[in-house]
C-alpha cells in the first residue's frame, strides 16, 4: 500500500493505492486517524485499491467511528469495484459514507 495526501481547505484527500490487508492495516490506520484527530474531514480515494480484506474494512469502520466522535466525517470516494464488492458483502454501505 502507498498513499498520497492532498490538502483542500479543512479537508484532506487520502489517495490509497495497492492492497489493504493485515500486513498494512496499521500503516493505513496511522495515516488516516491523525488527520481525523486533527479535526479534518477526510476523503479516502479508493480508486487504485485492488484488494481489501477484513482488516482493511476494520480500518474504514474505525475511521468512521473516530470521525463521528470528533464531529467530522470520513467519505469514501471513487471506490474500486473489488473494494465496493467487499463493502456491499459486509452490508456497510448503510453505515459508511460512500460518494
Amino acid at each position: 500500500m502507498s498513499y498520497k495526501i492532498e490538502e483542500e481547505g479543512n479537508s484532506r484527500i487520502v489517495h490509497l493505492t495497492g492492497e489493504i490487508d493485515m500486513d498494512v492495516a496499521d500503516k493505513a490506520r496511522q495515516t488516516i486517524l491523525p488527520l481525523i484527530e486533527a479535526g479534518h474531514e477526510v476523503h479516502l480515494n479508493l480508486s487504485k485499491v485492488e484488494y481489501m480484506d477484513s482488516s482493511g474494512i476494520s480500518v474504514l469502520i474505525e475511521s468512521h467511528q473516530k470521525a463521528m466522535e470528533a464531529g467530522t466525517k470520513v467519505t469514501l470516494k471513487e471506490i474500486s469495484k473489488s473494494v465496493l464488492k467487499v463493502i456491499m458483502m459486509a452490508k456497510l454501505e448503510q453505515i459508511l459514507n460512500l460518494d
